[in-house]
């Protein structure tokens, strides 16, 4: 089933076969006891919300996953606890793999405690191998033109330590050995480190003697994005629908690509406006949305022909 159902989310996804998704995103209620007009976000307790509304739907999230498939749930920090305790009975706590914050912004004050400035997104595997995708940020142009200039490459580099300065704590015999006058446990092999230094890669102190690895900013594919996100930001005209709950497709684009294979299938059982979808033809991957609520699948068809 591929496209957008109106329907409850455990009904629908009991339709879905078994093994056949790769991702699932889901930004469900968080029970906040709020009404957001397109969905009512008001359960009689915590253990209404995860035995009637979230543990059915997880088991469900499970079944479909294939083995290779991840999850993630999009929540905010006063239920992620909750979430996670439910991921950890569904999926085991072994299959953990990140949390993530997103700092989102926000212009909410208040003078009894601090702004919240992030949301959290609980990311969790089907088995022990998953698809992941490492994501990349540029460098900085101006660190790029700050860079010493290597004299036998004529080109920018950076460098990085060799030495275990912790050899005490994590213990590698087999590479402690004495290197240009130095006895040190390294970071590689001794046979490594003349091929670095043969390659003119090694940078020496001139006090020590002491090797650090060159880093050419022409090989590297640029700052490795970690588990905390603040290069995107809170949703933005013109992409803004008249939807309470919508999230950036930039952040969905991301998670799409680094949690599922190009050509795969993404699922969101909580789909409000479609975010998920958008972002899934954007980055040319199948999508099964759902949602209660028929006003979401309206603007995610018209926010698609306006693109088309």
């Amino acid at each position: 089933m591929l496209g957008y159902e109106i329907g409850d989310a455990e009904s629908l996804l009991s339709t879905v076969s078994t093994e056949s998704v790769d991702l699932i995103y889901a930004d469900p209620p968080y029970n906040t006891g709020r009404d957001f007009f397109h969905f009512d976000d008001r359960f009689n307790s915590v253990e209404d919300y995860r035995d009637k509304l979230m543990l059915p739907v997880l088991r469900q999230c499970h079944r479909v996953l294939k083995p290779t498939g991840n999850i993630v749930i999009h929540v905010e920090p006063r239920i992620s606890h909750h979430i996670r305790f439910m991921l950890d009975d569904t999926f085991g706590p072994n299959k953990f793999v990140n949390e993530v914050a997103w700092v989102s912004g926000g212009n909410h004050h208040s003078t009894k405690q601090m702004q919240r400035n992030h949301d959290t997104l609980l990311i969790y595997k089907k088995n022990t191998q998953s698809f992941y995708e490492p994501e990349y940020l540029p460098y900085r142009q101006e660190d790029i033109e700050k860079a010493k200039i290597c004299p036998v490459r004529n080109e920018p580099y950076s460098t990085s330590a060799l030495v275990n300065r912790q050899a005490d704590v994590i213990q590698r015999p087999n590479l402690r050995y004495e290197w240009n006058g130095n006895h040190e446990q390294w970071w590689v092999s001794k046979e490594k480190m003349q091929e670095l230094h043969d390659d003119n890669r090694l940078e020496y102190s001139v006090n020590t003697g002491i090797p650090r690895v060159k880093k050419y900013y022409s090989e590297m594919k640029g700052i490795p994005v970690k588990d905390v996100w603040t290069d995107i930001k809170q949703i933005q005209a013109p992409e803004k629908l008249d939807y309470a709950t919508q999230k950036p497709v930039k952040l969905l684009e991301r998670i799409v690509k680094m949690f599922s294979p190009e050509g795969g299938r993404v699922l969101d059982p909580f789909a409000g406006s479609g975010t998920t979808g958008r972002a899934c033809i954007k980055t040319k991957r199948e999508y099964t949305l759902f949602d209660v609520n028929e006003d979401g699948k309206k603007l995610f068809e018209d926010s698609v022909k306006e693109t088309r």
